[in-house]
């Protein structure tokens, strides 16, 4: 989306497998936006779940990016690059409350992962500690 939205709610990892958590980024929006990829990838889900329109992009390392709730604009099998629209906001079905938003989710296999690390612009890197001595 354009501008960049805000942040309405983190990510949250769940202590267990089916514990509470916030399995994704909510991001603040306006119904009717477009939303677009944030990888290229092949659509594997364009449909209701629960009452909310949802896409499923896999892309090629495996990665799963889910989007809700969005009138779908793609459909299953459909080839989409980095910025293709994928469907446009839905005013009802988030659960933001009284404020729309965009759910962004990250799976990889059967777990989830934080989709703003993801985002973040420039490379991560873990560097080795430095022992005092």
């Amino acid at each position: 989306m354009q501008p960049r939205p805000p942040v309405l709610r983190p990510f949250l990892a769940p202590v267990t497998t089916y514990g509470a958590g916030h399995r994704g980024l909510d991001l603040g929006a306006d119904p009717g936006e477009r939303v677009r990829a944030v990888e290229a990838g092949v659509v594997t889900h364009a449909g209701v779940i629960a009452g909310r329109g949802t896409v499923t992009v896999t892309h090629a390392d495996g990665l799963r990016s889910t989007y809700e709730p969005l009138g779908a604009e793609v459909s299953m099998g459909e080839q989409v690059h980095v910025g293709h629209v994928l469907g446009v906001l839905q005013p009802g079905g988030s659960h933001c409350g009284a404020r729309a938003c965009l759910h962004l989710g990250a799976r990889h296999g059967a777990g989830y992962l934080d989709p703003l690390l993801l985002l973040v612009s420039g490379r991560l890197a873990l560097l080795p500690l430095q022992r005092p001595g």
